[in-house]
Protein backbone atom coordinates (compact mmCIF):
# COMPACT_ATOMS: atom_id res chain seq x y z
CA UNK A 1 0.00 0.00 0.00
CA UNK A 2 2.03 2.92 -1.27
CA UNK A 3 -0.17 5.67 0.16
CA UNK A 4 -0.16 4.32 3.69
CA UNK A 5 -3.56 2.68 4.11
CA UNK A 6 -4.15 -0.97 4.94
CA UNK A 7 -7.03 -2.86 3.33
CA UNK A 8 -8.52 -4.53 6.40
CA UNK A 9 -11.27 -2.13 7.51
CA UNK A 10 -9.09 0.62 6.04
CA UNK A 11 -6.76 0.55 9.07
CA UNK A 12 -3.89 2.94 8.57
CA UNK A 13 -0.25 2.07 8.25
CA UNK A 14 0.74 5.60 9.20
CA UNK A 15 -1.91 7.54 11.12
CA UNK A 16 0.06 10.67 11.94
CA UNK A 17 -2.27 13.71 11.97
CA UNK A 18 -1.28 16.35 9.47
CA UNK A 19 0.25 19.55 10.78
CA UNK A 20 -1.70 22.79 10.76
CA UNK A 21 0.67 24.35 8.24
CA UNK A 22 0.26 21.46 5.79
CA UNK A 23 -3.52 21.48 6.13
CA UNK A 24 -3.58 25.23 5.57
CA UNK A 25 -1.46 24.87 2.44
CA UNK A 26 -3.81 22.21 1.07
CA UNK A 27 -6.83 24.41 1.84
CA UNK A 28 -5.27 27.38 0.06
CA UNK A 29 -4.55 25.25 -3.00
CA UNK A 30 -8.15 24.00 -3.05
CA UNK A 31 -9.42 27.55 -2.65
CA UNK A 32 -7.25 28.77 -5.52
CA UNK A 33 -8.54 26.00 -7.81
CA UNK A 34 -12.16 26.70 -6.89
CA UNK A 35 -11.63 30.45 -7.34
CA UNK A 36 -10.18 30.00 -10.81
CA UNK A 37 -13.03 27.68 -11.79
CA UNK A 38 -15.70 30.07 -10.51
CA UNK A 39 -14.04 33.01 -12.23
CA UNK A 40 -14.00 31.09 -15.47
CA UNK A 41 -17.70 30.24 -15.15
CA UNK A 42 -18.62 33.87 -14.57
CA UNK A 43 -16.46 35.09 -17.44
CA UNK A 44 -18.00 32.57 -19.83
CA UNK A 45 -21.53 33.41 -18.73
CA UNK A 46 -20.98 37.13 -18.29
CA UNK A 47 -23.24 38.24 -21.10
CA UNK A 48 -26.06 35.89 -20.12
CA UNK A 49 -25.87 36.80 -16.44
CA UNK A 50 -25.66 40.48 -17.25
CA UNK A 51 -28.98 40.32 -19.07
CA UNK A 52 -30.79 38.87 -16.04
CA UNK A 53 -32.71 40.94 -13.53
CA UNK A 54 -31.72 41.17 -9.86
CA UNK A 55 -33.94 38.29 -8.80
CA UNK A 56 -32.36 35.81 -11.20
CA UNK A 57 -28.91 37.09 -10.37
CA UNK A 58 -29.55 36.29 -6.70
CA UNK A 59 -30.75 32.82 -7.67
CA UNK A 60 -27.64 32.27 -9.76
CA UNK A 61 -25.46 33.44 -6.86
CA UNK A 62 -27.14 31.00 -4.44
CA UNK A 63 -26.81 28.10 -6.88
CA UNK A 64 -23.14 28.80 -7.54
CA UNK A 65 -22.49 29.16 -3.79
CA UNK A 66 -24.10 25.81 -3.00
CA UNK A 67 -22.17 24.11 -5.78
CA UNK A 68 -18.85 25.60 -4.67
CA UNK A 69 -19.26 25.17 -0.90
CA UNK A 70 -21.10 21.83 -0.73
CA UNK A 71 -21.55 19.93 -3.99
CA UNK A 72 -17.97 20.13 -5.27
CA UNK A 73 -16.15 19.22 -2.02
CA UNK A 74 -18.59 16.41 -1.23
CA UNK A 75 -18.26 14.94 -4.71
CA UNK A 76 -14.47 15.19 -4.79
CA UNK A 77 -13.91 13.73 -1.30
CA UNK A 78 -16.39 10.90 -1.92
CA UNK A 79 -14.94 9.87 -5.27
CA UNK A 80 -11.29 10.17 -4.17
CA UNK A 81 -11.85 8.76 -0.67
CA UNK A 82 -10.72 11.93 1.04
CA UNK A 83 -8.16 13.45 -1.32
CA UNK A 84 -8.93 16.78 -2.93
CA UNK A 85 -6.48 18.36 -5.34
CA UNK A 86 -4.89 20.42 -2.58
CA UNK A 87 -4.61 17.42 -0.25
CA UNK A 88 -3.14 15.33 -3.05
CA UNK A 89 -0.48 17.96 -3.67
CA UNK A 90 0.28 18.26 0.05
CA UNK A 91 0.29 14.50 0.65
CA UNK A 92 -2.80 14.46 2.87
CA UNK A 93 -5.99 12.41 3.14
CA UNK A 94 -9.20 12.67 5.15
CA UNK A 95 -9.94 9.41 6.99
CA UNK A 96 -12.38 8.16 9.61
CA UNK A 97 -11.32 8.06 13.25
CA UNK A 98 -10.67 4.33 12.89
CA UNK A 99 -8.44 4.93 9.87
CA UNK A 100 -10.97 3.84 7.25
CA UNK A 101 -11.75 5.71 4.03
CA UNK A 102 -14.46 8.38 4.19
CA UNK A 103 -17.87 7.85 2.59
CA UNK A 104 -20.52 10.24 1.30
CA UNK A 105 -22.00 10.94 4.75
CA UNK A 106 -18.60 11.91 6.15
CA UNK A 107 -17.85 14.23 3.24
CA UNK A 108 -21.35 15.75 3.40
CA UNK A 109 -21.08 16.47 7.14
CA UNK A 110 -17.66 18.09 6.71
CA UNK A 111 -18.83 20.26 3.81
CA UNK A 112 -22.09 21.28 5.48
CA UNK A 113 -20.38 22.40 8.68
CA UNK A 114 -17.62 23.98 6.59
CA UNK A 115 -20.11 26.47 5.17
CA UNK A 116 -20.21 28.13 8.57
CA UNK A 117 -16.75 27.50 9.97
CA UNK A 118 -14.78 28.02 6.76
CA UNK A 119 -16.70 30.24 4.36
CA UNK A 120 -18.94 32.47 6.52
CA UNK A 121 -16.27 33.05 9.19
CA UNK A 122 -13.30 33.11 6.79
CA UNK A 123 -11.82 30.05 8.47
CA UNK A 124 -11.46 31.63 11.91
CA UNK A 125 -13.66 29.03 13.68
CA UNK A 126 -11.83 26.17 11.98
CA UNK A 127 -8.49 27.74 12.94
CA UNK A 128 -9.34 27.97 16.65
CA UNK A 129 -10.90 24.49 16.76
CA UNK A 130 -8.05 22.74 14.95
CA UNK A 131 -5.40 24.39 17.10
CA UNK A 132 -7.23 23.29 20.26
CA UNK A 133 -7.62 19.67 19.12
CA UNK A 134 -4.81 17.12 19.47
CA UNK A 135 -5.58 15.70 16.03
CA UNK A 136 -6.11 19.07 14.41
CA UNK A 137 -9.82 18.48 13.91
CA UNK A 138 -12.16 21.26 12.90
CA UNK A 139 -15.86 21.24 13.78
CA UNK A 140 -16.74 19.36 10.59
CA UNK A 141 -14.29 16.61 11.53
CA UNK A 142 -15.69 16.36 15.04
CA UNK A 143 -19.21 15.92 13.68
CA UNK A 144 -18.24 13.51 10.90
CA UNK A 145 -15.78 11.47 12.97
CA UNK A 146 -12.83 12.18 10.67
CA UNK A 147 -9.39 13.78 10.69
CA UNK A 148 -6.62 14.60 8.23
CA UNK A 149 -3.47 12.47 8.06
CA UNK A 150 -0.18 12.45 6.23
CA UNK A 151 0.14 9.75 3.60
CA UNK A 152 3.28 10.81 1.79
CA UNK A 153 6.59 9.43 2.95
CA UNK A 154 5.15 6.74 5.23
CA UNK A 155 6.85 3.36 5.06
CA UNK A 156 5.11 0.03 4.60
CA UNK A 157 5.12 -2.83 7.07
CA UNK A 158 8.41 -4.70 7.33
CA UNK A 159 6.69 -7.83 8.71
CA UNK A 160 3.78 -9.09 6.57
CA UNK A 161 0.68 -10.62 8.10
CA UNK A 162 0.56 -14.41 8.01
CA UNK A 163 -2.25 -16.76 9.02
CA UNK A 164 -1.03 -19.43 11.47
CA UNK A 165 -2.03 -22.74 9.80
CA UNK A 166 -3.44 -24.17 13.03
CA UNK A 167 -5.81 -21.19 13.40
CA UNK A 168 -7.04 -20.93 9.79
CA UNK A 169 -10.16 -23.03 10.36
CA UNK A 170 -11.09 -21.25 13.57
CA UNK A 171 -10.55 -17.77 12.06
CA UNK A 172 -12.73 -18.58 9.03
CA UNK A 173 -15.69 -19.44 11.32
CA UNK A 174 -15.12 -16.75 13.96
CA UNK A 175 -17.32 -13.68 14.30
CA UNK A 176 -14.89 -10.75 14.31
CA UNK A 177 -16.51 -7.44 15.23
CA UNK A 178 -15.09 -4.06 14.28
CA UNK A 179 -12.29 -3.18 16.67
CA UNK A 180 -12.31 0.15 18.53
CA UNK A 181 -10.45 3.15 17.13
CA UNK A 182 -6.72 2.63 17.32
CA UNK A 183 -6.77 -0.94 18.66
CA UNK A 184 -6.30 -2.62 15.28
CA UNK A 185 -3.53 -0.15 14.46
CA UNK A 186 -1.80 -0.82 17.79
CA UNK A 187 -1.97 -4.58 17.19
CA UNK A 188 -0.58 -4.20 13.66
CA UNK A 189 2.25 -1.98 14.86
CA UNK A 190 3.11 -4.54 17.53
CA UNK A 191 3.27 -7.38 14.98
CA UNK A 192 5.53 -5.26 12.80
CA UNK A 193 7.93 -4.52 15.66
CA UNK A 194 7.72 -7.86 17.47
CA UNK A 195 10.87 -9.43 15.93
CA UNK A 196 12.93 -6.50 17.21
CA UNK A 197 11.55 -6.51 20.77
CA UNK A 198 13.11 -8.14 23.79
CA UNK A 199 11.45 -11.51 24.58
CA UNK A 200 9.95 -10.31 27.87
CA UNK A 201 8.53 -7.12 26.37
CA UNK A 202 7.31 -9.01 23.31
CA UNK A 203 5.37 -11.52 25.39
CA UNK A 204 3.93 -8.86 27.70
CA UNK A 205 2.69 -6.63 24.88
CA UNK A 206 1.21 -9.62 23.04
CA UNK A 207 -0.74 -10.70 26.11
CA UNK A 208 -2.02 -7.18 26.73
CA UNK A 209 -3.17 -6.62 23.14
CA UNK A 210 -4.69 -10.09 22.84
CA UNK A 211 -6.68 -9.43 26.01
CA UNK A 212 -8.05 -6.22 24.50
CA UNK A 213 -8.90 -7.85 21.15
CA UNK A 214 -10.44 -11.08 22.46
CA UNK A 215 -13.79 -9.55 23.60
CA UNK A 216 -14.47 -8.62 19.96
CA UNK A 217 -13.97 -12.17 18.66
CA UNK A 218 -16.38 -15.06 19.17
CA UNK A 219 -15.79 -17.84 19.82
CA UNK A 220 -12.43 -17.31 21.44
CA UNK A 221 -9.28 -18.98 20.10
CA UNK A 222 -8.55 -22.64 20.89
CA UNK A 223 -7.07 -23.22 24.37
CA UNK A 224 -3.32 -22.77 24.48
CA UNK A 225 -3.16 -20.43 21.48
CA UNK A 226 -0.19 -18.04 21.77
CA UNK A 227 -1.23 -14.41 22.04
CA UNK A 228 0.88 -13.33 19.06
CA UNK A 229 -0.56 -16.06 16.83
CA UNK A 230 -4.07 -15.00 17.88
CA UNK A 231 -3.36 -11.40 16.83
CA UNK A 232 -1.91 -12.56 13.51
CA UNK A 233 -4.98 -14.67 12.78
CA UNK A 234 -7.49 -11.93 13.66
CA UNK A 235 -5.80 -9.20 11.63
CA UNK A 236 -5.16 -11.50 8.68
CA UNK A 237 -8.80 -12.63 8.60
CA UNK A 238 -10.08 -9.03 8.93
CA UNK A 239 -7.95 -7.98 5.97
CA UNK A 240 -9.16 -10.86 3.80
CA UNK A 241 -12.81 -10.22 4.67
CA UNK A 242 -12.53 -6.53 3.88
CA UNK A 243 -10.89 -7.35 0.57
CA UNK A 244 -13.71 -9.79 -0.25
CA UNK A 245 -16.33 -7.18 0.65
CA UNK A 246 -14.62 -4.62 -1.55
CA UNK A 247 -14.55 -7.00 -4.49
CA UNK A 248 -18.21 -7.91 -3.98
CA UNK A 249 -19.19 -4.22 -3.90
CA UNK A 250 -17.24 -3.59 -7.08
CA UNK A 251 -18.96 -6.50 -8.82
CA UNK A 252 -22.41 -5.32 -7.68
CA UNK A 253 -21.68 -1.80 -8.92
CA UNK A 254 -20.55 -3.18 -12.26
CA UNK A 255 -23.71 -5.31 -12.53
CA UNK A 256 -25.93 -2.33 -11.72
CA UNK A 257 -24.16 -0.25 -14.35
CA UNK A 258 -24.71 -2.97 -16.94
CA UNK A 259 -28.40 -3.13 -16.01
CA UNK A 260 -28.84 0.63 -16.30
CA UNK A 261 -27.25 0.71 -19.74
CA UNK A 262 -29.30 -2.22 -21.02
CA UNK A 263 -32.32 -1.14 -23.10
CA UNK A 264 -35.76 -2.50 -22.10
CA UNK A 265 -37.79 -5.13 -23.97
CA UNK A 266 -34.66 -6.67 -25.50
CA UNK A 267 -34.29 -3.75 -27.94
CA UNK A 268 -30.74 -3.84 -29.33
CA UNK A 269 -28.50 -0.96 -28.36
CA UNK A 270 -27.54 0.92 -31.58
CA UNK A 271 -24.23 1.94 -29.99
CA UNK A 272 -23.07 -1.68 -29.67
Amino acid sequence: MHDGILIGEGVLLDARPASFVTRSLAALLDLAVVGIAVLGVFLVGYWQLGALDDQWLRVAFVVVSVVVMVVVPVTVETLTRGRSLGKLAAGLRVVRDDGGPVRFRHAFARALVGVGELWLTFGSVALVTSLANSRGKRLGDLLAGTYVIRVRGGRGWSTPLAMPPELAGWAARADIRRLPDGLALAARQYLDRAPRLAPVSRAGLADELAGRVEPYVAPGPPPGTPAEAFLQAVLHERRDRELARGRAEHERAHARAETLHRLPYAVPDPRS
